[in-house]
């Protein structure tokens, strides 16, 4: 079973270089997320960051490296590891996010594996069960519906606050089977890019207890972001 498992969004305005004069309006969810960053390192020096990609599936090797380029602004970051290859712009944004939240934290190595937006639950919680083979920290990374407000990149959809409701809960109490129990085609839908994720990581946290702390959610922009650390209990 996966040593501890983090949850965090992937906006790139997360990245202070990024986010100009709306720096003030993530801090909330950056400090947040940098305690749950530092919470999984101390107890697991090596990670697998799970993020969805319309690539679909496949795995991204430790010491990968990319840019926010395509975000606005040449912002370069490296999952921790040896020197592995340089995709630049092409690193999907879950592993952008990863590789500049793992930056700093002491992490020997973290490696990425990818699936489709639109994954079957099945197969993302076959996934989170073979993840879970190992005694790794887990990274989870995505958003919540991105249309809680008229102004959200989705524009607003009145689902989307019991949608991300349902999520909050499920994190607060650290209970997979309710993240395993989201529909992929509300989620598609809401616009949110952490269902598969989510999913995934009920696969790896099945049959185990777990406790929950160091819990954030907010929507500054109509997007919800969740922030969770979950530990073995």
């Amino acid at each position: 079973m996966p040593a501890a498992i983090a949850v965090i969004p992937q906006p790139p305005l997360l990245v202070p270089e990024l986010s100009g004069d709306t720096a003030a309006g993530t801090e909330a969810v950056r400090a947040a997320v940098r305690e749950v960053v530092a919470a999984l390192a101390a107890v697991a020096p090596e990670w697998i960051a799970v993020g969805a990609d319309p690539g679909g599936r496949r795995s991204v090797p430790a010491g990968a490296r990319g840019t926010f380029a395509g975000y606005g602004r040449d912002v370069p970051v490296a999952l921790p590891g040896d020197d592995g290859p340089d995709e630049g712009a092409e690193l999907p944004l879950p592993l952008l996010v990863a590789g500049w939240a793992a930056a700093g934290a002491g992490v020997r190595s973290v490696c990425g594996e990818l699936v489709a937006p639109d994954a079957a639950v099945a197969d993302c919680l076959a996934l989170g069960a073979e993840l879970a083979a190992g005694d790794t920290g887990l990274l989870v990374v995505g958003d919540g519906a991105a249309k809680h407000t008229a102004t959200a990149p989705g524009g607003f959809d009145e689902r989307a606050e019991a949608f991300d409701a349902v999520v909050a809960d499920a994190l607060d109490r650290a209970d997979p089977d309710a993240l395993a129990g989201l529909d992929p085609v509300a989620a598609a839908q809401l616009w949110a890019a952490g269902r598969a994720p989510w999913q995934v990581l009920a696969g790896a946290a099945a049959g185990r207890s777990w406790s929950a702390t160091h819990r954030h959610t907010g929507a500054p922009y109509g997007v919800a972001y969740h922030v969770a650390f979950w530990a073995p209990s």
